[in-house]
């Protein structure tokens, strides 16, 4: 986990690679919770037997469940201090060039492509990259942006946050 003291530290790293978080299983619960919540119960997603013999071989996870899990990730590779918060300001570039078969293991790297002022906060444009364990190409690319505002009276690092 990277910890940036500030939004000025975080404005320095420009072009770093924040690493990577650990990986986690994908389960066939999960799937279902998602489709659930989104309404989305294609077969592909949830019908365990019939996608058996359907082209990925199994089950696998919603595009969208991947992209959801950005937060989270984000939360675990790093954290800014001295702010009064941070928002998910939105993505850019958002693709899924591989599908996430379910008990597969997936993890997330991001990359700070820049961190710039705004007049409502400083905005953070981070390239993140959900691989699949084992695969040649990434479940997910995104380019997630974040608004952080800054603390007016407590810029200690025990205040650190991401967006979430």
């Amino acid at each position: 986990m990277r910890i940036f003291k500030d939004l000025a530290e975080l404005k320095a790293a420009k072009g770093e690679h924040l690493g990577y978080t650990e990986w986690r299983t994908v389960s066939q619960e999960q799937v279902n919770q998602f489709a659930d919540a989104t309404d989305d119960h294609q077969w592909i997603h949830v019908d365990v037997e019939k996608a058996k013999s359907g082209p990925f071989g199994g089950t696998i996870a919603h595009g969208y469940l991947s992209l959801a899990l950005l937060p989270s990730f984000m939360t675990e590779l790093f954290r800014v201090g001295g702010l009064k918060m941070g928002i998910n300001y939105g993505l850019n570039k958002v693709r899924f060039p591989s599908p996430v078969p379910v008990g597969s293991r997936i993890r997330a790297g991001a990359e700070i492509l820049d961190v710039k002022g705004t007049p409502s906060g400083t905005l953070s444009i981070l390239r993140l990259t959900v691989e699949v364990e084992g695969a040649k190409r990434p479940a997910c690319v995104a380019e997630s942006l974040s608004l952080y505002v800054p603390a007016d009276d407590d810029p200690s690092p025990e205040s650190a946050t991401s967006s979430e």
